[in-house]
C-alpha cells in the first residue's frame, strides 16, 4: 500500500498551530487529501490536543507572542510521545521576532521535517539569499541541495526545501521533485496546506523521507491536474479545482 493509500485509510489527525489566513483553506485541503484537522492555539488545551494528535504541525506565518509558548508545549508533547512534528518557518528572515522566534522553537523542539522556501532555509545555516518579502527568489539545483543538506545536518531532521524544483534531505540522502504548477505561487497559503500534507504523510509506515517525497511530489501532480481542466482561468478558479484534485 502505498504512502497515499495508507493515509486515507487511516485519517489521521494533525494538530495545526498555523497561518490564520490560511486555516479555512489548509483545513479543507487537508480534509479532500484524507486526513483531519485541528485549528487550535490556546495555550491551556495544547497538551491536550497534542496528546489526541498523530502529527502536529507548527507555521510561524501570522505568530503572536502568546502563541509560542503554545507551540513549544505542543511540539514537546509530540516528542514525548514519539509523533512527527513539522516546523514551518514562514518568512523568518524577514524580521528580528521571526528570527527570535524559530530560534527558540529549534532549541526547544526536535522537528521531524523542516519544511520552507529556499530563503527561508539558507537563513537557518547562514547562507546568504535573495529573498522578496516573505518569498525566496530560487538558484540553481546544486545551490538548493547544499541548503538542505546543511538544514538536515545541522538540526538532524529532514529538510523540505521548496520552489521549482523541491529537494527533500535525510541526512546525506537526497531526492528531487520537479512536480507541480506555477499557479501554486498565485495562491496565498499552498506552501502552508503542504506543509499540513507532509504531516499526514509522515503518520505513513513508509520511512519519513520517503513519505516527504511522496507528499511533495502527490501535491505537484494534483497542481497540475487542476490546472489542466478547461475552466481553470486563473488563481481562483484553479484553487476550487486544486482542493478537488487532491482528494483524487
Amino acid at each position: 500500500m502505498n504512502v497515499i493509500e495508507q493515509v486515507r485509510n487511516k485519517q489521521p489527525l494533525i494538530h495545526h498551530l498555523t497561518n490564520d489566513v490560511v486555516v479555512n483553506f489548509t483545513a479543507n485541503g487537508l480534509l479532500s487529501f484524507g486526513a483531519s484537522p485541528i485549528m487550535a492555539t490556546e495555550l491551556d488545551e495544547m497538551e491536550d490536543m497534542a496528546s489526541i494528535a498523530d502529527g502536529v504541525l507548527i507555521n510561524i506565518g501570522t505568530m503572536t507572542k502568546p502563541e509560542l509558548e503554545a507551540m513549544i508545549v505542543a511540539g514537546k508533547t509530540a516528542n514525548r510521545r514519539g509523533i512527527p512534528v513539522i516546523l514551518d518557518p514562514v518568512g523568518v528572515a524577514a524580521s528580528r521576532f521571526r528570527r527570535e522566534v524559530v530560534q527558540r522553537l529549534l532549541d526547544e523542539v526536535n522537528f521531524t521535517v523542516i519544511k520552507g522556501n529556499a530563503g527561508e532555509m539558507a537563513h537557518l545555516v547562514g547562507i546568504a539569499w535573495e529573498t522578496k518579502g516573505v518569498e525566496s527568489i530560487d538558484d540553481d539545483i546544486s545551490q538548493l541541495e547544499n541548503v538542505a543538506l546543511q538544514v538536515a545536518k545541522k538540526y538532524d531532521t529532514i529538510a523540505v526545501v521548496t520552489g521549482e524544483i523541491d529537494v527533500v534531505c535525510e541526512g546525506e540522502n537526497i531526492k528531487t521533485n520537479r512536480t507541480g504548477h506555477v499557479l501554486l505561487t498565485k495562491v496565498t497559503g499552498a506552501g502552508c496546506l503542504l506543509g499540513s500534507v507532509i504531516a499526514a504523510c509522515l503518520t505513513s509506515n513508509t520511512s519519513k523521507l520517503d513519505a516527504a517525497h511522496e507528499a511533495v511530489a502527490f501535491y505537484g501532480r494534483a497542481a497540475e491536474i487542476a490546472a489542466e481542466i478547461s475552466d481553470v482561468n486563473g488563481s481562483g478558479t484553479f484553487l476550487t479545482h486544486f482542493v478537488d484534485a487532491l482528494g483524487m
